[in-house]
């Protein structure tokens, strides 16, 4: 820093300072561009202060299950335990879902969207998750009341849940007043309850109010069977209720583009991204930075994955 200067050279910003900055930048350039501008901008990026939240919902629901799980297994021990907030979709496996809970010490907000995780698995991991506030389980058609069961007696934080279904995933199924008996039975700290289009009657939902005397918030949006007493309801002055009926369209754009596996180029990129980075990190050494030609092939082979990435697939911005 200058003689006299009143503010720090950018390379000299503290870890946890750069950290803030970087989340204003998309996921790929955290990964690719930060890392070689300077070598204090690459420790940051490796170090946790980048890492304590981690959502690639967006880019997750378009990618295979294999895919996914590496970019967790690359992002996730940055954050070396201090991880609060993740949000995936389409996690598969049990491999990539006991890989989360292991390092869920610090977690406060877990978002699971069209997870394959089933009643068995979360029964086995709920113990690791105890410290969560906020769960994501919407449209993850394999799990039911036992893992909400499971969930509740063991999370005992836990004040926001979303359990959002698609009509056409319920369509199936002759009833889930299980699922909201649960939740009734367990969760007595609700504060914000999302249960649209779950196939629930009006008792189940009574039971619920009657144990959740915290809730402020309830969406039972698309709960066709559901029909609370106006008088009922003024037991209940804090509470406000949205539903059953449905006064917005169905998003279905949601679900358009996540069926399947996009056939997006960007896959071409994936291996320099999340197969060599961790690779390049462990070979830096002081002269990397005094090495123009080295820098310009580096430069070289990011801005040509970074062309293939633009040309067909729009990133998620940093949270």
């Amino acid at each position: 820093m200058d003689e006299g200067s009143d503010f720090r050279k950018w390379d000299e910003l503290i870890p946890d300072a750069l950290g803030l900055i970087f989340k204003n930048l998309s996921l790929l350039e955290v990964l690719t561009v930060v890392p070689r501008v300077c070598k204090s901008w690459g420790r940051a990026v490796i170090g946790p202060y980048c890492w304590q939240e981690i959502d690639i919902e967006k880019w997750s629901t378009n990618q295979k299950p294999e895919i996914v799980d590496r970019m967790l297994r690359l992002l996730i021990p940055r954050s070396s335990g201090s991880l609060r907030k993740l949000s995936v979709s389409g996690l598969a496996g049990d491999e990539s879902f006991f890989f989360v809970a292991n390092h869920a010490q610090s977690l406060h907000t877990l978002r699971l969207q069209r997870s394959k995780v089933n009643d068995s698995m979360m029964e086995r991991a709920a113990g690791m998750l105890s410290t969560i506030t906020l769960l994501d389980l919407s449209y993850c058609i394999n799990i039911g009341a036992p893992a909400l069961e499971a969930i509740g007696k063991n999370c005992k934080s836990l004040t926001s849940l979303r359990r959002v279904m698609h009509p056409v995933e319920v369509i199936d199924k002759l009833s889930q007043d299980d699922e909201a008996l649960a939740i009734s039975a367990t969760m007595p700290r609700l504060k914000h309850l999302e249960i649209t289009y779950l196939l629930v009657d009006t008792s189940s939902v009574v039971e619920i109010l009657k144990n959740c005397n915290q809730l402020e918030l309830l969406d039972v949006r698309g709960c066709w069977n559901v029909s609370l007493d106006e008088e009922f309801m003024k037991r209940f002055p804090r509470l406000k209720v949205i539903g059953p009926l449905v006064e917005d369209y169905c998003d279905m754009n949601r679900w358009d583009g996540c069926s399947d596996y996009s056939g997006s180029s960007a896959y071409l990129a994936w291996d320099f991204v999340a197969g060599d980075m961790d690779d390049d990190y462990a070979e830096m050494s002081d002269d990397f930075w005094e090495d123009e030609h080295r820098i310009e092939d580096v430069a070289m082979r990011f801005y040509d994955d970074v062309n293939v990435v633009d040309g067909g697939y729009d990133w998620p911005q940093s949270p």
